[in-house]
């Protein structure tokens, strides 16, 4: 049988969950800083309203969840390569193999015993930080401050160059056209014609960023949070069995995240975009949903799933590809994995 059985899961587990440094590692990691900032943010607000606001805003929000997708990618990964390290480094890799069971559900136990762990973590970090933003938020702001110049919320494209049209003085003020500020409406007009597609992309930018995500994008912003540190704990696993290195394994995964993928997400390689498109963090970047995305990278957003703008600073990649890279990097790695872990001597 080559499917993990209820007890077999259940017991690994427990297995993990008795390594009481992994553990509190996964809380510090994923859980403390969002319950910490917002803690003392709220307790500021108490005693000081009139020198402290209120704890949440969309800022922090968007803020906090990058925050526990980064560390939560990182405590996932650890999580992972332990898990899928520690039968050989107890010296238990023998004592199982010897039973008869199969390796290969040696192997998927260990995917939902440790979902089990990251998933309701990553869930409770969210939930207080949705829960601060939705009541301790100041009212939002009708408006929206474009390059310092004040415009209606909730215009589309059209709108929006139709208001600019009729204020040119304010437009040409502010927006960072070539006709500058001493420009005439003629050549106002013709810049705002020009560049209303960068203006308008900068506008909704400026718009999430000012306002309370709804529902319904929370909900998209709590999967996409999710998939990003499942995919953290799916790697490890596959990474740390391959190697059978807990150490090796953790640090080359915190080098991948906080060095590999920044640096490559934000700067054009001639010739070699297909390959930094490659990398699970530019995906999970372009599927990024659109009350997070920052869209200022210096080559501009990218079109993303779900409506969002991906934080990109490389041509986004087609949907399709995106959706492959993300698939092949869980099938890839579990499969390196569980491959590994059926081969090895016992």
């Amino acid at each position: 049988m080559n499917m993990p059985t209820w007890g077999l899961t259940v017991t690994k587990n427990l297995e993990i969950r008795k390594r009481r440094g992994l553990m509190i590692t996964m809380i510090v990691l994923i859980v403390l800083p969002t319950v910490l900032i917002y803690g003392l943010r709220l307790l500021f607000h108490a005693v000081d309203p009139h020198s402290y606001g209120l704890a949440g805003s969309p800022a922090f929000f968007s803020q906090l969840t990058n925050l526990t997708a980064e560390f939560g990618f990182i405590a996932a990964a650890a999580l992972g390569s332990a898990a899928g390290t520690t039968d050989l480094s107890d010296g238990m890799f023998r004592h199982l193999a010897i039973t008869g069971r199969s390796r290969l559900a040696l192997y998927l136990a260990r995917i939902p015993a440790g979902l089990a762990l990251t998933v309701p973590l990553v869930a409770l970090a969210f939930m207080v930080n949705c829960l601060v933003t939705s009541y301790e938020s100041p009212p939002p702001s009708p408006s929206v401050t474009l390059y310092g110049v004040t415009v209606p919320q909730h215009l589309n494209q059209a709108g929006l160059q139709t208001w600019l049209l009729e204020h040119p003085q304010q437009a040409a003020s502010g927006l960072p056209t070539a006709a500058g500020p001493g420009a005439t409406q003629g050549q106002v007009r013709s810049e705002i014609g020009k560049n209303i597609a960068s203006l308008y992309s900068n506008y909704i930018d400026d718009e999430i960023s000012g306002s309370n995500p709804p529902d319904n994008e929370m909900v998209k912003i709590g999967l996409w949070l999710e998939l990003e540190v499942g995919i953290g704990f799916l790697v490890g696993l596959g990474l740390g069995s391959l190697t059978g290195q807990r150490t090796t394994t953790t640090i080359v995964l915190i080098a991948l995240e906080i060095i590999v993928i920044p640096l490559l997400a934000r700067a054009q390689i001639p010739y070699f975009i297909d390959g930094q498109r490659l990398l699970i963090g530019i995906a999970m970047d372009q599927l990024r949903p659109a009350g997070l995305a920052s869209g200022n990278t210096a080559g501009g957003p990218g079109q993303g799933l779900f409506g969002g703008h991906a934080a990109l600073g490389i041509p986004p990649m087609p949907t399709w590809a995106m959706i492959s890279v993300i698939a092949g990097w869980i099938v890839g790695w579990s499969g390196l994995g569980a491959w590994r872990m059926m081969t090895r001597d016992g």
